[in-house]
C-alpha cells in the first residue's frame, strides 16, 4: 500500500493549524486517514485559552485513535466521541459555547477488506478514484451555497451561519454536529486510491482552475502530494502581484493524504500485512 502526506504552513511565522494522519492497524486489516483543518480565530482568541493547533492535535489525535481501534463503529459516531472527549479536556478552563471555541473541517476515510466509509464535514474534500479511473469528489458544500451577501462579516457569519440550520457545521464542541457530516460507504473493489485536501490544497482546483478533480488526483499520485503544494504557493504568489487584491489569505495551510489501496488488497480483501499505527 502506498500513503503520502504532506503539510505546510500558509505562513512560516504562524503554527501550522492543519492536522493530517494514517493509520494501518497491527492486524494488517484495513486502515484509515484523518484529516482536520482548524479554523482560525478572531482576534479575541474565541473564548478560549487553548491555540487552534492544541484542538487539531487533540481531536485528531482521539480520531486516529477510534478508527483504528473501533473499526465496526460508524464515522459519525467516532466524530461524536473524539468531539466529546477533546470538550472535557478544556471544559472547565474555556467557553465553549462562544462561536469560534477552537473548530476545524473533517475528512475521514476508513477501510476494511469489504468497504471505504467515508466522512466530510465542512469544505476540505475527499477523492475517490475507482479501478476505472473516475474520480468522484466528497464535499460538503454547505458553505459554498451560501450567498456572498450573508458572507460580509465574521460578526455576520458567527450570529447567523457558524454551526446553525441553514448555514454551514464544524467540530467544534458540539459532539452533536457530526450527525451533519456527509458520510457514506463504498465496495472496496470500487476505491483505488483515495486523496484527501484542506482547501489551501484544494485551491488548485476550486481558486485557480488550473484542473478538475481528476487531474488534481492524477497530479498527486504521478508528481507528488508536494508538487501539488509547490504549484499551488506558485500560483498564490503570481496572484499577490495583481490588482484587484486578493480574497482572503494569500497563503493558507495546505495539507494532502493520499493513499493507493493495491489491486490484492481491493479485490480479494488479503491483508497488507503487520503495520504499526502510523500518526502523520
Amino acid at each position: 500500500m502506498r500513503t503520502e502526506l504532506v503539510s505546510e504552513p500558509g505562513d512560516p511565522g504562524r503554527p501550522n493549524e492543519d492536522f493530517a494522519s494514517v493509520g494501518l492497524p497491527a492486524s494488517g486489516q484495513g486502515g484509515s486517514l484523518v484529516l482536520l483543518d482548524g479554523v482560525t480565530p478572531p482576534g479575541d482568541g474565541g473564548g478560549c485559552l487553548h491555540s487552534v493547533p492544541w484542538f487539531t492535535a487533540r481531536l485528531g489525535g482521539a480520531l486516529t485513535e477510534l478508527t483504528v481501534s473501533l473499526p465496526d463503529v460508524p464515522l459519525a459516531e467516532l466524530l461524536s466521541r473524539a468531539l466529546a472527549r477533546t470538550a472535557a479536556g478544556h471544559a472547565a478552563t474555556c467557553d465553549l459555547s462562544h462561536p469560534r471555541t477552537p473548530q476545524a473541517t473533517v475528512v475521514l476515510a476508513r477501510w476494511s477488506p469489504a468497504s471505504v466509509d467515508y466522512l466530510v464535514l465542512s469544505d476540505s474534500a475527499l477523492l475517490v478514484e475507482s479501478p476505472d479511473g473516475a474520480v468522484t469528489p466528497f464535499l460538503d458544500d454547505r458553505l459554498d451555497r451560501l450567498p456572498r451577501s450573508a458572507l460580509a462579516s465574521h460578526t455576520l457569519v458567527d450570529t447567523t451561519l457558524r454551526n446553525k440550520e441553514g448555514g454551514f457545521f464544524t467540530a467544534a464542541a458540539d459532539p452533536s454536529v457530526a450527525s451533519r457530516a456527509v458520510t457514506g460507504s463504498l465496495p472496496r473493489g470500487e476505491v483505488r486510491a483515495l486523496a484527501a485536501l484542506t482547501d489551501g490544497a484544494a485551491r488548485w482546483v476550486e481558486r485557480f482552475h488550473e484542473g478538475d478533480w481528476a487531474d488534481c488526483l492524477a497530479l498527486v499520485r504521478e508528481e507528488g502530494a508536494r508538487s501539488l503544494v509547490e504549484r499551488v504557493r506558485t500560483l498564490e504568489r503570481a496572484e499577490a502581484d495583481r490588482v484587484p487584491p486578493l480574497r482572503g489569505k494569500t497563503h493558507d495551510d495546505a495539507t494532502v493524504v493520499y493513499a493507493e489501496l493495491s489491486p490484492r488488497q481491493r479485490y480479494s480483501g488479503t491483508p497488507y500485512g503487520v503495520s504499526s499505527p502510523c500518526p502523520g
